[in-house]
């Protein structure tokens, strides 16, 4: 069977026994900050499980695209000398949240694996959690498996919790026999070899653990169930590798192909190749989720997994970029199943190939910087690089630490290795902290809340209006510094979480931020500072009470400030219109890359490889504004079925997870920009927006820089904003012209012609001090031992026009060292020059050394010419007057001066 074969029958079987069919939720997992990627099919029906959602079918399935790149479950190591380890792999998955259980769950298994994929049962064996007697006992009355292949494991093995607390249950598996032509061997030594391989994992999650290690049965027991694409179709089309199935030998032979090597003839080669492919599917989906090549997070993961690709080619020999053009293999592969694939391969390519490049400069750049270490390390009698030194490499370079390895390896040099783990585990600690503070009090109050059954969702009625009367409060939680407790009731000056049944206050989401205003009820008012919700519609209210007692139960009136929510508006429209015209002016490749939609202003963060020239930016700007003043209608559509939005040319961002039925925001009849045709923008949007693009009034972009490696990024104006901005720098422009005394239309070319008379006044300057230094007096200079030493402190100038002054005086002297300081009100610039026929003598690096001490400084440099600097400018005089000990020192050491 080929994989899209057996990803359909798995999803025709399971509908046909009353499941929902789900799509894959995106390899970002929305409101869980507990996890870096989705890492299994499960994480989209995490709030099912814990009964804070309630889906619209207790039976589910689904194909879900995952990613294992961090944490307990870090594959990366393995992939490429494993043949079924993988950094992205797909997982076939049905779920039931309190329906069916253990009995159905197993004849689902064992039907689909013997009916409908047709292995024979002889092959196939089960394992149950050892005191899991109903699950063994069900294995043989329904598979007919003799007792001796239903094999009892330990808890480590087949007890499967979510966390140290919450659901958890026993599982089971079914393994198949890889090799059943040859002799049986015992259980353990044929799983470790890989020979009885598991391909089935089912999950019975029938109890929940409590702070003190307790089990206590779940009142409505689940089923998660799981299998791994790439193994289930490597024992499908009888291949010993996932490697050697249709989902990876297309990109494999691609690859050797470019490299100019059949895959199958060189297994180091091989073990490269397969990396190649492994990481290029994960890069492929990353990037079509949404996920950028980043500094931390999942966009370091992204850059590291790349950059490993990279580092393979490179040991097959590429010297260029060659990820880029393997791309569209993927695509080819995986397209017809997962389209977004292909809307995001120019842009996608356009992001890799700008790492490639970037890369390959960093490793010629960062191999130098390695071995300058090496050097120093010699130096300083040390046999191995620190572990701190090798993170440095690591992290701010990228090297690979076996890229490391090879060359402190070639130079006979070790690496702490342990260091590095050291340094490396660190990093992660600060990520994962700075990740969990940002959503600590909102994931402490979602877990009480599950806790204590008292999780709803809100329903939102802030499109239309920002006033809301009546509405209750369904749940409070107060917030004292880091803890976090459910009360029944805040008084004046408490902090703490408002829940309530309906609300006008849009909750962060899309980009555009959290609204912010007031919750009033008769004899008391609390200030919402700001507005959250997680996955299941939740809205949390940050708020604190100012007057009275607000109590659960409690009737209020939300009130939301137009002052911040109006200007969000306008920014939110233009970001759609800005979006637009990025696509037309720049090319339909460009990508959004993420979002900020505030009151004050917008952010747009996009995919473009290179700087946007001042015309590109002049040319987007004014095609914004032409569609604002054309004051175009904004057409909302509350409800539409997904698909046909899509089909119909809405805008999906990547990496947000749609449901069945979306909201699409419109904006249609706006001139194309060579002014020929119309186009539209059609975006799938839940945020808030004005009801006509004339209300956006001006749309100024106020900056465009790089904020990562093909991202760039626009921050815009709208409205009193813009107009606010305009009048900010119309002031500005005005005082400089009145300081420059003319008017403002001629500011520029007064300015142009200071700046000319300046540069003279400088060259006039510089000529003078060389004057000046030129006619020093021969008694300024001293004798030691027969060498002329001339140390003198000279007028401040630029550090270039010192070194021009040694220089001359060196010229002068014929023979001799020469020592110029010169000093502003907290530096001490140095130089030191030795003519040829004493370099051997006096060396110049070292002598600059010495003296920069004296002034609280640092420097060196060749053996003939040399620059430092120092901090303590009073100090200068003294260190020049030390300079004929100096010298005499360096006459009398027996160490020679080079």
């Amino acid at each position: 069977m080929k994989s899209e074969e057996i990803r359909q029958s798995f999803i025709d079987y399971f509908v046909g026994h009353g499941h929902r069919l789900h799509a894959s939720s995106p390899l970002v997992p929305h409101g869980d900050p507990t996890l870096l990627f989705t890492n299994a099919g499960m994480v989209q029906f995490k709030d099912c499980f814990l009964g804070l959602d309630q889906p619209e079918s207790r039976r589910a399935v689904s194909v879900q695209k995952c990613m294992r790149v961090s944490g307990k479950h870090n594959d990366l190591e393995n992939v490429g000398p494993s043949p079924s380890h993988h950094t992205f792999f797909e997982m076939l998955g049905n779920f039931s949240f309190g329906d069916y259980f253990k009995e159905d769950a197993i004849r689902f298994g064992w039907e689909l694996v013997t009916q409908v994929w047709g292995l024979p049962p002889e092959v196939l064996s089960a394992t149950v959690y050892e005191e899991d007697d109903e699950a063994a006992e069900l294995w043989q009355s329904l598979s007919g498996l003799p007792v001796e292949r239903i094999h009892r494991c330990s808890e480590s093995e087949n007890f499967w919790a979510m966390g140290e607390t919450g659901p958890c249950g026993p599982s089971s598996e079914i393994f198949v026999d890889t090799s059943p032509q040859l002799p049986q061997v015992d259980w353990v030594e044929g799983t470790d070899s890989g020979r009885y391989l598991e391909i089935w994992n089912l999950v019975f999650m029938q109890y929940e653990r409590d702070e003190d290690g307790v089990l206590r049965p779940l009142p409505n027991p689940s089923i998660d169930t799981g299998a791994g694409l790439e193994r289930v179709a490597a024992v499908l089309q009888g291949v010993d590798s996932n490697y050697e199935t249709d989902l990876f030998r297309p990109i494999l032979d691609a690859a050797a192909a470019l490299a100019g090597s059949a895959y199958g003839r060189d297994p180091e080669a091989d073990v490269d190749k397969r990396v190649i492919a492994d990481h290029l599917r994960a890069v492929a989906f990353l990037l079509a989720d949404g996920v950028i090549p980043g500094n931390e997070g999942r966009g370091y993961v992204l850059r590291r997994i790349l950059r490993r690709a990279v580092r393979h080619g490179m040991k097959l020999g590429f010297d260029e970029p060659f990820l880029h053009r393997l791309l569209p293999i993927v695509g080819e592969v995986m397209g017809q199943r997962y389209p977004e694939l292909r809307s995001a391969q120019s842009a996608s390519q356009e992001t890799v190939r700008t790492e490639e490049e970037k890369f390959l400069s960093t490793v010629a750049s960062a191999s130098r910087q390695v071995q300058e270490t090496i050097d120093l390390a010699r130096r300083e009698g040390r046999s191995a690089l620190s572990g701190d030194e090798a993170f440095r490499f690591y992290d701010t370079y990228g090297l690979p630490l076996e890229l490391i390895h090879e060359i402190t390896e070639e130079e006979q040099m070790g690496v702490d290795d342990e260091g590095f783990q050291e340094a490396l585990e660190a990093q992660r600690e600060r990520s994962r902290s700075a990740s969990a503070e940002s959503q600590r009090w909102l994931e402490s109050v979602r877990e009480l809340l599950r806790q204590e059954g008292r999780s709803k969702s809100t329903q939102f009625a802030g499109y239309d209006s920002l006033r809301l009367e009546p509405a209750t409060v369904i749940s409070l939680a107060g917030l004292d510094g880091d803890s976090v407790e459910l009360v029944d009731a805040l008084s004046q000056g408490e902090r703490g979480v408002a829940i309530l049944d309906r609300t006008t206050f849009y909750a962060e989401a899309g980009g555009q931020v959290g609204d912010q205003g007031w919750l009033r009820w008769e004899g008391g008012e609390a200030r919402v500072t700001d507005t959250q919700k997680n996955a299941t519609g939740t809205h949390f209210h940050l708020l604190e009470v100012v007057a009275g007692r607000l109590a659960v139960g409690q009737v209020v009136a939300t009130d939301v400030d137009g002052a911040e929510r109006y200007p969000t508006q306008r920014n939110h429209t233009a970001t759609h219109l800005l979006h637009l015209a990025l696509r037309h002016v720049l090319g339909q490749g460009v990508r959004q890359a993420g979002s900020l939609v505030a009151p004050d202003r917008l952010r747009f963060d996009f995919t473009y490889p290179r700087p946007l020239r001042d015309e590109q930016v002049d040319r987007i700007e004014e095609l914004v504004n032409r569609w604002v003043l054309a004051a175009r209608e904004t057409l909302i559509v509350p409800d539409r079925d997904f698909k046909e939005a899509v089909a119909e040319g809405a805008t999906a961002l990547f990496g947000e997870k749609y449901g069945d039925r979306v909201r699409t925001v419109e904006v249609a009849d706006l001139t194309a920009p060579d002014g020929n045709g119309s186009l539209r923008s059609l975006e799938l949007c839940g945020g808030c927006h004005v009801r006509n693009t004339g209300e956006i009034g001006l749309f100024l972009i106020s900056m465009e820089r790089g904020v990562a490696s093909g991202v760039r990024r626009i921050e815009a104006l709208t409205g009193e904003g813009a107009l606010s901005y305009v009048h900010r720098r119309r002031g500005l422009l005005n005082e400089i012209a009145g300081e420059l005394g003319v008017p403002l239309e001629r500011a520029k070319a007064e300015i142009s012609s200071r700046r000319e008379r300046n540069r003279g006044l400088e060259r006039e300057l510089a000529r003078l001090r060389m004057e000046l230094v030129s006619g020093m007096a021969d008694e300024d200079e001293t004798d030691v031992g027969g060498i002329r030493i001339l140390a003198r402190e000279v007028p401040s100038a630029p550090a270039t026009e010192i070194r021009n002054m040694a220089d001359v005086l060196r010229s002068r002297l014929g023979s001799g060292v020469v020592v110029l300081g010169s000093r502003d009100e907290d530096k001490v610039t140095l130089v030191t020059a030795v003519t040829d026929d004493l370099k051997n003598k006096v060396h110049a690096g070292h002598l600059a050394r010495k003296i920069a001490a004296l002034v609280d400084g640092s420097g060196g440099g060749r053996s003939d010419f040399a620059q430092a600097g120092g901090t303590a400018p009073d100090k200068l005089p003294a260190a020049l007057r030390s300079v004929v000990d100096l010298v005499r020192q360096e006459l009398e050491s027996e160490e020679p001066a080079g």
